[in-house]
């Protein structure tokens, strides 16, 4: 029987108390560690998880080195990102972490161009995609032959209080990103362009933007259309938002709360089912524990994740400037940033390397296949 793989988890804050619930109930993980600037929340976190005698600490690496942990859950907030994971890589483990992958683009392809130098996994909880009903959902919509646009509806009133509620671009920032990487997974595609106009309606209690409408082209010119609202109170959409993709042989439907369905031309559709992917963050932990265990590539591994983050970044650079971005110019310029920006000799290195930003992306690197 495998041991379980001995984890040190970052961050105890409120996501972060999901997160340790979940831990504790996989078997396939022990958590060794906790680590937060506040020693209380990591204390608390340790009780949480059902062994208040876990070893706390405010230093990663130093707890690394007294626990001899395996690998780092990185559940801090955005800014957060980079030198956490970069820390932890560094310190030769993989890492899981919470989207967004980093705060920019720039950092992200940075950490991207670290799990590279370092031949250790950094892979992204994009938890939306381990949901069985959305891999459903892609299977009706690989029934209808050539996609000619998929459309999300997204409306929900949250009054969450707090830093959300000051954030610049809340909607596109905190919560467009699900839909966005959801919609690459299900068009099986990557954007080119996209157009948005974002505001904030008169009602409004963010400080931000809380509604968006984006039109992004993808590869095959296939329109992916977002039209979403944070203050949409009444009649309100489910979390996962409503979605509808329009193809050569009918429709695919997801309410974001059922089983999808599809009607090809008055005919239902009945694809092949897939196999489970699990559920949310406890499907993300167990696909990255196999990842760590086999040495697969998991969905979410960082080369595969930045292009999610690079859409959100190219949807508010278009709703600031009022014209169309193309998404390669996103990338390169934030690529040109990590570069400039980077002082660590490998990762300059590896960052300097790449030609395309896309083909880097896509292809990833043979080392992290390693995942050693």
């Amino acid at each position: 029987m495998t041991a379980p793989l001995r984890v040190v988890q970052v961050g105890a804050g409120g996501m972060g108390r999901a997160w340790l619930a979940t831990v504790a109930a996989d078997p396939d993980v022990e958590l060794v560690g906790v680590v937060d600037l506040d020693l209380d929340a990591a204390r608390a976190g340790a009780e949480l998880a059902g062994d208040p005698t876990i070893p706390v600490d405010r230093d990663l690496t130093a707890l690394i080195a007294e626990t001899g942990a395996e690998a780092v859950l990185d559940i801090t907030v955005p800014v957060a990102h980079h030198p956490v994971t970069l820390e932890a890589l560094r310190a030769g483990l993989p890492v899981l972490g919470e989207k967004p992958a980093a705060q920019t683009v720039a950092e992200a392809l940075a950490l991207a161009a670290a799990a590279e130098a370092t031949g250790k996994l950094f892979m992204v909880s994009q938890s939306r995609r381990y949901n069985d009903q959305l891999v459903a959902f892609r299977q009706h919509v690989r029934g209808l032959g050539a996609i000619g646009g998929l459309d999300t509806r997204f409306a929900k009133a949250p009054h969450f209080g707090g830093f959300r509620e000051e954030m610049d671009d809340v909607l596109l920032l905190d919560m467009a990103i699900h839909a966005f990487d959801s919609a690459r997974y299900v068009l099986e595609r990557d954007p080119v362009s996209v157009y948005c106009e974002s505001w904030n309606p008169s009602w409004s209690w963010y400080r931000g933007d809380a509604a968006a409408a984006a039109v992004f082209t993808f590869e095959d010119d296939v329109r992916y259309v977002y039209d979403g609202s944070w203050c949409a109170p009444g009649a309100e959409t489910s979390w996962n938002g409503d979605w509808r993709a329009s193809g050569a042989a009918g429709t695919a439907l997801w309410d974001g709360d059922h089983d999808p369905w599809s009607d090809l031309d008055g005919t239902p559709g009945s694809p092949d089912p897939a196999p489970s992917v699990g559920t949310d963050i406890a499907g993300s932990l167990a696909s990255f524990v196999r990842a760590v265990r086999t040495g697969e590539v998991p969905d979410g591994e960082v080369h595969g994740n930045v292009m999610s983050l690079t859409m959100v970044d190219a949807a508010i650079a278009s709703a600031r400037s009022g014209r169309r971005i193309v998404i390669d110019e996103v990338l390169e310029q934030a690529h040109a940033t990590a570069i400039e920006h980077e002082h660590d000799p490998a990762i300059r290195e590896r960052l300097t390397a790449w030609g395309s930003v896309r083909s880097a992306l896509a292809t990833g690197s043979p080392d992290t296949a390693a995942l050693g």
